[in-house]
Order: structure tokens, then C-alpha cells, then sequence
């Protein structure tokens, strides 16, 4: 099979690629029946083509070609981590700057006792700048909406969704972030930043350009999926030490979250890559620390201050930190599930049309300042603490104090959480001595709202978020489990909100070792480590008995064929002779030009077979496995023989390696370009030099489960399936990533379906569960 799809026709789950891709052509696969309809999203190159044309080219590399390639593998991580914290500092500068200047406007027109006017100004700003979000990401790149997270696992598992990594993204990406954070939207800028790390590696690794002159030959070496994986992984590593200043948390998120294969030599270049990044940052949050950066220059990428000379605690501690990790794992699946429908409700609602996208975002910007305008004048003014190490009440800045409509000596807590950026309400939080300077309601109003907004928030089309509302959201739950304990626990309510962010994180995206350190790194404070290992610990376990984290949730929602890193139990009742279907297109070592450009046209497959027969073999023989895109440049260079018998010319003077290279994303070429006379049709092709010799083959009777182990852990497109029995066809299938797909294989094996594992898990109530 070659259109690599999420198999997900019998879902009742309606994919949201769908209405993005339905303008491509649909067709069968290799191994698909005839006219099902497949989402045409491909899988990606992993492995190497290792043809005698490759072979040749290999052992004829220099000492000085080897040197080049290992040289420009460390230079384009160095350039990754340059250009991801210059994006990810601007960026927050940028966020931090436009929501200052607008709370600030806001602070002076409540003080002057003119709330109207400071609510419209309020949510006026706020709609224009989610309506820039909006208009950009709708018009521009569709493929910038979201977190980017979801997208970029995928890809790093071989999905080669359409235009996640173009120029166009990563324009989208930066703008839209900072237009959608500043809104005052509950959405974050981490996942965002994800995205767009990884889109700055792989345009890095496009390797070169001949639009924009770019074709040094040093850049060749990086025209394949694998080194483009690899920097990729770079990148998104890279994009959460910029979002947090957390450089081993980012490289421990692309390990525990991200990638499916990873090696020593892949970690040693990433983590060189968020070394980059984290001395950047320091070199650049110096500068603004001297006033240079302007009145708003000091805000976010600071660490979060809950660190303490002596954090102390004993076994009485224990039950009310374990109390969080369970309300984590409950409150963390509820959300998933819940944010798993919103997105549906509002793939259903939008469709097709970019209009009811813009109008959906604009609805949420109104009532999201409507609610964080309103709430406040709902709590009650406290007086100022006689003590307070800070301007008391604030005014024309961030702080813990805001006075909003409160008299002179007086500020209203809930308003010094909502109208702060998220970092600074985080900051807030997670503060230290600060025990007495929020109310119960204010507290569990702020938590209602963050966990609600948080979920309608992040659907709209524009570029959000998820790590930064899931920390404020658990922060302030957290907060509030240790104004219920009081003077039961010695621990301080600035550490209670830490371990609650920690425990949603858990139940939300079930990060376990890479949220504890990027929490450690945010707070250094190492001396938490025990308590936040047992709450996460704890919040995970919890969770994962209501269901899956919500990043594959919004995979599995977005129709990505993500091979997951475990086999179903049901797999291993099934061989793979019975997922594999045909027909099956095989080509011959020397095959007639016009049969190969009839297959190229009538299907969309990426791989075939090719096979020898008399007189070149005495019985049918499996040669190997030629793609699609080495056919297409053989026929676009024309490289015909007048008859069957090979001519023995050398290829390396008709072709070059670059030839046979992966084309830049959009730019692979297409058989609709090539033009074949009616003479050129009966002549023929020489596949041999250009056929890899060495592809992966399983035979018809292995299991399933064992199959899909070999072909993700491998990162396989193609595995053909040999048979059992000498004397039949030397090849009777092709496996790819659409026949490992659950519902796929249920679909066609229904009764495996009350077999089906999905271990200790509870079940919901029908009229909860759709699916």
C-alpha cells in the first residue's frame, strides 16, 4: 500500500483532516480493496533506499564529504537552537508588550471610575486581535491552527500531513501565537512553540533551494526523511526550552512525548541544541534585566519563585499531596474527554466553510471578555497586607494586587490573577508567602474559569496552545487544596500550587519525568523532586483508567494513522496474509515504459515490487522494491533502452544523488508533468540500478503484532510479504502503516472486536460516549 491513510472509514468519529484533504485524489492502496475510500495522507521515507545507484555513491564518498556531513549535522542544531530562542524571546516580548500596554490602558480607566468604557476597550482589543488569529490561520495556513504538538508527533512517527512544515506555517505559527496569547484567550504559547521549532528544522533540513539560489552542495546530504526526522526532533525539543527556559525538560519531552525512535547520537544532538537555547535566552533576558528590552521587557521567561532555603515536609504531608494526584487523574480525564467533544462539536459546526471558523473564534473572544471582565466584580475587596514587599494596590503593572473597582488600600484578588498575562497569574500562584492574599471563592472561581475556557478555547481556528492553561488551571486547584488543609501540612501554598499543576499535567497529557523536570527547572526548587515524582505518579494512574492522553486523543480526532507503540492483543490472532488484499502492482526488472506510466496514473501507490523472470532468472524472484518518486525522475530523464536487454551503461553519468533526493514539502514531482510519446511508451526501463535490493520482508504466517513491532520500531513505509510456499508469486503483499490501524482491521474482523484489550479501563454511559 502507498496512500497511507488513518483507515478510519468505519469510525464513527468523523476525522477533521477530512475536509482539508478531500480535494486529493482518492484511490486504492497496494493492500486496500478496490475503491475504498482512504484519507491520502502519506507515510514518510525512514528508511534508506540502498540500490546499487546508492551503493556506488556511497563508496565513492571522500574523507572530506564525511566531514562535511557530520560538520553541518552540528551546525544546523546550533542554527535551531539560534533562531528558536530568538522566535521564542520576541515572541514573549511581543505577548508581554501587547497585553501590558492593554492592561495597562485598562488599569487607568478603572481607576478613573470609567468601567464602560475600560470593558469595551477590553473586549474590543481582544476581538481584534483574535480576529487577526483567526484571519491568518483560516486564509493563509489552516495547518497552523492548534497546538501543532499532535501534528508534529505524528510526523515523527511518519505521518506526512500536508503543509505542517511549510513557510507559510511557520509565518502563521508566530503571528497568530502572539495575536491569540495577548487576546486574552486562555490559550498557551508552549505547544505553539513546538510547532514551531520543529517547522525552522525542517526548513533548515530542506536541503537547499533552487527557487532562492540556495544549492550549496553541502546541503545535499539532508534531502531525505531520516536526517530530517532527526533535526525535527531537534526542534521540538528546542521549542519547549524556549517556551520555559527549560533546556532538559524540553529535551526529556521530545524523548517521553514526541519521538518513536531515538538513539544516543540523536540525544547528544538535541540536548546540544537546548544548550543553545538556554544560553541565548540567559544572554537575552540580561539585556532586558537592564531596562533595554522597554517598560514590559522583565516579564515571562523568568523562573516562577516558590524556592525556599528550607522546604520541609513529613508523613502527614503525604495524604494531602496524594489527594491531589487523584483529583489530577480525575479532573485530567475529564478534561480530555470533554475537550475531545468540543473539538468535534466545532469540526461539525464549521465544516467546510472559513466563515463560520472566523465567527466561531469571534463568539469565544466576546465571551471570553465578558467572563474575565465580569467574574471579578464578584469578589470582595481585601484590604492591603501591612507587610507586602510590593506596591500595594498595583496599577499600570504586573503584580499580585490588582485594585480593579476596589477603594484606595484595597485589591481584589480575582482580577490580579485574570487580567495578568499567564505567565505573570502563574507567577502569582506559585509565589511564596502569599498564603492569605486570595479567597476561597476567588480561588474556585478562577479554577471553574480556567478549566472551562481552557477547553472552548483551544478548537477556534488560531494557533493554541494547552501546557501554560493546564498548569494555571492546576495551580489553582492546587492552591485551593491547601487553603482547605491550613495548618495541617508545613508546606506553603505557592508548593501546594505547584504539585496541583503537576498533577493536571499528569491527568491531561500524562507526561510523567518530562513535566517533573520542566516544573523543577520553571520553580528551581530540586528540593520538591519526591513530592512531584508521587504526584504525578499518582495523577497518571488515575487518569489512564478513563482514557488516553489528549494529545493522541486529538491524533485520533484529526484522523492521524499513529502507529502506537504497543500491539492490541487481538493482533496476535491474526497472521498477516489476512489483512493483506489486492491487487498487488508488481513491475519487472527491465519493464515496458507505457505499463509503468499506466500504473503511475491509475493509482497513487509509492512502492512496488519488482520481480525477474526468464531469462534474467530460471523461476520468479523477488529483486527488490523501486518507489515511486525514482520512477518518475527515471521517466522525466528519460533514461529508455530500445529493447529488453540491458546496455550495462554506467548510471552515475546519466543521473546524480541529488536527482534521486527527497524533494522540499509541495515540491515532489508529479507523473501529470511527464510527457511520454506513443514511440517512448514502447520502449523500456532498466529498474535494476535503481531498485532497493534489501527491503524488509516478513512472511505470510508471522503475526500481526510481531509485524507491526518490526515496522514502527525499524520506522518502515514498505514491508513485503513473502510467501510461505515455494513455487507462488515471490511476493503477495505489501504491508503499511493504514493495515496496522485498529479500527481498520476490526472493520474487516468484526468478530475480534469483544476481543479487543483496552486494559483497566472504565467504561462511560452510552449517552456520554458517542463512539
Amino acid at each position: 500500500m502507498s496512500t497511507e491513510a488513518n483507515g478510519e472509514a468505519e469510525s464513527q468519529a468523523r476525522p477533521l483532516l477530512s475536509s482539508e484533504v478531500s480535494a486529493l485524489a482518492q484511490s486504492t492502496s497496494q493492500v486496500a480493496v478496490v475503491g475504498a475510500n482512504l484519507c491520502p495522507i502519506e507515510s514518510l521515507d525512514y528508511e534508506i533506499s540502498e540500490n546499487d545507484f546508492f551503493k556506488q555513491d556511497w563508496r565513492t564518498n571522500s574523507t572530506v564529504q564525511i566531514f562535511q556531513y557530520v560538520f553541518m549535522k552540528w551546525l544546523l542544531c546550533f542554527l535551531i537552537g539560534g533562531i528558536v530562542s530568538l522566535v521564542g524571546f520576541c515572541n514573549n516580548l511581543a505577548v508581554e508588550t501587547v497585553a501590558g500596554i492593554k492592561f495597562v490602558v485598562i488599569s487607568y480607566m478603572m481607576l478613573a471610575q470609567r468601567s464602560v468604557l475600560a470593558f469595551v476597550v477590553f473586549s474590543v482589543s481582544n476581538l481584534m486581535l483574535t480576529l487577526l488569529a483567526a484571519l491568518i490561520t483560516a486564509f493563509v495556513s489552516s495547518a497552523a491552527a492548534g497546538s501543532g504538538i499532535p501534528e508534529v508527533k505524528a510526523y515523527l512517527n511518519g505521518v506526512d500531513a500536508p503543509g505542517i512544515f511549510s513557510l507559510k506555517t511557520l509565518f502563521v505559527k508566530i503571528i497568530g501565537s502572539i495575536s491569540a496569547v495577548s487576546s486574552s484567550l486562555l490559550v498557551g504559547k508552549a505547544g505553539p512553540m513546538v510547532h514551531i521549532g520543529a517547522c525552522v528544522a525542517s526548513l533548515l533540513g530542506q536541503g537547499g533551494s533552487k527557487k532562492y539560489g540556495l544549492t550549496w552542495s553541502w546541503l545535499r546530504f539532508f534531502k531525505n526523511d531520516r536526517d530530517r526526522r532527526d533535526l525535527v526532533t531537534c526542534g521540538s525539543a528546542a521549542g519547549i526550552a524556549a517556551a520555559f527556559r527549560a533546556p532538559i525538560g524540553g529535551l526529556l519531552f521530545a524523548l517521553e512525548e514526541m519521538v518513536s525512535w531515538w538513539r544516543s547520537a540523536l540525544l547528544w544532538r538535541a540536548f546540544f541544541t537546548t544548550a543553545v537555547v538556554a544560553i541565548i535566552l540567559v544572554g537575552l533576558i540580561d539585556f532586558c534585566d537592564s531596562g533595554k528590552c522597554g517598560p514590559f521587557g522583565k516579564g515571562g521567561l523568568i523562573m516562577f519563585d516558590v524556592s525556599s532555603t528550607n522546604v520541609s515536609y513529613d508523613l502527614w504531608d503525604v495524604p494531602p499531596v496524594l489527594l491531589l494526584g487523584v483529583l489530577g487523574g480525575l479532573f485530567g480525564s475529564l478534561y480530555n474527554f470533554l475537550l475531545d467533544r468540543v473539538v468535534q462539536v466545532y469540526n461539525a459546526i464549521t465544516g467546510k466553510c472559513s466563515g463560520y471558523k472566523i465567527l466561531l473564534a469571534c463568539f469565544i473572544s466576546i465571551f471570553t471578555s465578558c467572563l474575565l471582565f465580569g467574574l471579578p466584580w464578584l469578589s470582595s475587596c481585601l484590604p492591603c497586607p501591612a507587610d507586602a514587599e510590593v506596591v500595594c494596590p498595583t496599577v499600570g503593572q504586573a503584580g499580585n494586587y490588582k485594585k480593579f473597582q476596589c477603594p484606595p488600600g484595597h485589591y481584589n484578588d480575582l482580577a490580579s490573577l485574570i487580567f495578568n498575562t499567564n505567565d505573570d497569574a502563574i507567577k502569582n500562584l506559585f509565589s511564596k508567602g502569599t498564603d492569605n492574599e486570595f479567597q476561597y471563592s476567588s480561588i474556585l472561581i478562577f479554577f471553574g474559569t480556567c478549566f472551562f475556557l481552557s477547553i472552548i478555547s483551544y478548537g477556534i481556528v488560531s494557533p493554541t496552545g494547552l501546557y501554560v492553561p493546564v498548569i494555571l488551571t492546576g495551580a489553582s486547584y492546587g492552591r485551593l487544596i491547601a487553603m482547605l488543609v491550613g495548618s495541617h501540612s508545613t508546606l506553603n501554598h505557592g508548593i501546594f500550587a505547584v504539585l496541583g499543576a503537576a498533577s493536571f499535567l499528569g491527568g491531561t497529557m500524562r507526561a510523567t519525568v518530562s513535566a517533573c523536570v520542566i516544573l523543577l527547572e520553571l520553580t528551581n526548587n530540586l528540593l520538591m523532586l519526591p513530592l512531584m515524582m508521587l504526584v504525578l505518579l499518582a495523577s497518571k494512574t488515575v487518569a489512564d483508567a478513563f482514557n488516553n492522553n489528549i494529545y493522541d486523543l486529538i491524533m485520533k480526532a484529526k484522523g492521524f494513522p499513529y502507529l502506537e507503540a504497543h500491539a492490541e492483543p487481538f493482533m496476535r490472532q491474526l497472521t498477516v496474509s489476512d489483512v493483506v488484499k489486492g491487487p498487488l502492482q508488481l513491475f519487472h526488472g527491465i519493464e515496458k515504459v507505457g505499463n509503468v506510466v499506466q500504473v503511475l496514473r491509475t493509482t497513487t501507490h509509492n512502492g512496488f515490487p519488482v520481480i525477474d523472470e526468464s531469462p534474467l532468472s530460471e523461476s520468479p524472484v523477488l529483486y527488490g522494491l523501486i518507489l515511486r518518486a525514482h520512477l518518475i525522475e527515471l521517466l522525466k530523464k528519460k533514461a529508455f533502452l530500445s529493447s529488453t536487454e540491458p546496455t550495462g551503461i554506467d548510471v552515475s553519468e546519466q543521473f546524480s544523488v541529488v536527482d534521486f533526493a527527497k524533494k522540499g514539502s509541495g515540491n515532489a514531482d508529479k507523473i501529470e508533468d511527464i510527457d511520454v510519446t506513443n514511440e517512448e511508451e514502447n520502449m523500456f526501463l532498466d529498474l535494476h540500478p535503481f531498485t532497493n535490493t534489501s527491503p524488509y520482508t516478513v512472511v505470510e504466517t508471522m503475526s500481526l503484532a510481531k509485524a507491526l513491532i518490526l515496522l514502527r520500531q525499524v520506522g518502515l513505509r514498505h514491508l513485503l510479504v513473502i510467501p510461505k510456499i515455494y513455487g507462488r508469486s515471490p511476493v503477495v503483499g505489501i504491508l503499511t502503516r493504514h493495515d496496522f490501524m485498529p479500527e481498520d482491521i476490526l472493520s474487516s474482523h468484526p468478530a475480534l472486536t469483544r476481543s479487543r484489550w483496552k486494559g483497566w479501563r472504565l467504561t462511560l454511559p452510552r449517552w456520554l460516549n458517542p463512539h
